[in-house]
């Protein structure tokens, strides 16, 4: 079988692309459902009416702040006019990080631009330092065994963190001489989390597509399963977005949305939550975001425990918790190799001294479908489908006028997920909306679900990846570039997503909010 890649590369002026992949077949997953080879949110009236209303965010003299209209990328210039990287993903606030850049220009402005909702701008400018000398670095070379791609570039530049709140940042590179702009990721993250709402960003799953230097976990240069790497590193820049990853159609709305509401927010990555036992402690819920495919088992284990003990976890995407990788180090500092061989596992030196196998989760050895920590199961690619709401009388749906049957055209895509009992599932599981789809083929149905724990925690699923880039969508018609997603889409996805961000904020949703199991009811078999 081989990996393909579908993309619908981002255009000027637009914020949408969509990303699709496939891999080998999955235990008990039809053809579908083995992926093949793979303007900003407005107020909306209302909450849901039971419950506390959380406090208040800690930064609201940051949200407060004025924002910075000037913050996109809107002259990127040729391949390769001016490209970096931060040899961290990720530092607390007052910590240092080197950047990294290649410029054929004498000289380049980095400015960082914290982003969240600012009055309804994305961004506010927060540190800039102009005239930093620059120079082309070296052509990256390949790794033969891997097929990692290297640069070995040099620092260019340290910078201190100190007075940055916490918070997810872009650092946009300026060449001086007009010739070319990019974009840097970089989280400063929460060193606690108790009492939060984490936004838990997902480098991993952008690295694994990031095409940078000619290969990724998925594509070479001859496409595909041949040339693919088996390792990719974060000591390269990003392809995707003039460089920002998969972060400004995948996280950057919700994170605007989630910011506008006032809950009180944490910050971090999953390689952080990997990295430090006990970071998600007390917090109030865990939000995985629109892409979220590669997890490492340490990461599975502090949010599957975090649930356990009560917190709420919102999957506002799909294909979550998909892959199950490794993090090694770089030249550059540790974690900054993600290691995923996928069907050759057998091959990893990794798994041959010890280390779980770096392949599907749900897949041997030591298989452990996803569907046991969300409920739902990652079920094909590629869809294009209406999303149909199933239980429009829960609470998830108050205040969105949405009637049973009611279809919003092209939400469900472009991979899906839905309730399987084949698979160990949490019970109760409450099916909320339930949208046919035909994929490749074959019929099958998208799912939104909420299940509820011994615990208390309440976990809530999208069951489509397109659901965070929705918040976004405010055409009369909608637009090819935002799959056709149109407002009427967008005011349900950010009422729903309002409503289960307040509720989760306000502590142990399963407890105030139960769900009713209706498996049987909606799939006529338990």
């Amino acid at each position: 079988m081989r990996e393909t890649v579908v993309a619908e590369r981002r255009t000027p002026g637009s914020r949408r692309h969509f990303l699709g992949l496939g891999l080998a077949a999955a235990a008990g997953v039809c053809s579908c459902g083995t992926r093949r080879p793979d303007p900003d949110p407005q107020p909306s009236a209302g909450s849901p009416s039971s419950g506390p209303e959380p406090a208040r965010t800690g930064l609201p003299s940051e949200n407060s702040a004025p924002g910075s209209a000037d913050w996109e990328v809107t002259n990127p210039g040729p391949a390769h006019a001016i490209e970096g990287f931060a040899d961290r993903v990720s530092v607390l606030p007052g910590e240092g990080f080197g950047l990294h850049v290649s410029t054929a220009a004498a000289a380049f402005t980095v400015s960082a631009y914290r982003m969240g909702w600012y009055g309804g701008a994305r961004a506010r400018l927060v540190w800039r330092r102009a005239h930093v000398p620059g120079a082309r670095q070296a052509a990256p070379r390949v790794d033969g065994p891997t097929r990692t791609v290297l640069t070995g570039w040099r620092r260019t530049l340290a910078v201190d963190t100190a007075g940055w709140p916490e918070g997810a940042y872009l650092l946009r590179l300026d060449a001086e001489d007009g010739s070319g702009q990019r974009y840097v990721p970089l989280t400063v993250r929460s060193a606690a989390t108790a009492g939060r709402t984490v936004v838990m960003s997902a480098p991993a799953t952008w690295q694994a597509y990031n095409e940078w230097g000619g290969h990724s976990l998925y594509n070479g240069p001859t496409g595909g399963l041949a040339t693919r790497s088996l390792r990719v590193t974060f000591d390269r820049p990003y392809d995707y977005d003039h460089g920002a990853g998969l972060f400004l159609v995948y996280e950057a709305p919700l994170i605007a949305l989630a910011e506008r509401l006032g809950i009180p927010l944490a910050y971090t990555t999953g390689i952080d939550v990997a990295r430090e036992p006990g970071l998600l402690r007390g917090a109030t819920a865990v939000l995985s975001l629109g892409h979220d495919e590669y997890w490492s088992p340490e990461q599975r284990a502090q949010v599957t425990a975090a649930r356990d003990a009560g917190t709420n976890l919102a999957v506002l995407g799909a294909n979550c918790c998909y892959r199950r990788v490794r993090f090694e180090p770089s030249e550059l500092g540790p974690d900054r190799v993600v290691v995923c061989y996928k069907d050759a596992w057998q091959e990893d030196p990794g798994y041959r001294a010890g280390a779980p196998a770096t392949t599907d989760f749900r897949a041997g050895p030591g298989a452990d479908p996803e569907s046991s920590m969300l409920g739902v199961i990652y079920d094909g690619y590629p869809v294009d489908a209406p999303y149909v709401v199933g239980s429009p009388g829960h609470w998830v749906f108050e205040g969105t006028g949405a009637a049973a049957g009611a279809s919003f055209p092209h939400l469900v895509g472009v991979e899906y997920d839905r309730v399987n009992t084949a698979f160990p599932t949490p019970r109760p599981i409450e099916i909320l909306a339930h949208s046919p789809v035909v994929c490749e083929g074959r019929r099958s149905f998208a799912d939104t679900a909420y299940s509820t724990l011994p615990g208390g925690a309440g976990v809530f699923a999208t069951g489509t990846m397109r659901w965070v880039e929705a918040l976004d969508a405010r055409g009369p018609g909608g637009s090819s570039a935002d799959h056709g997603i149109d407002a009427r889409a967008g005011d349900l996805v950010r009422k729903v997503t309002e409503n289960v961000l307040r509720a989760f904020a306000a502590g142990p949703a399963g407890s105030a909010r139960p769900a009713r199991d209706n498996v049987r009811a909606v799939y006529g078999r338990e």
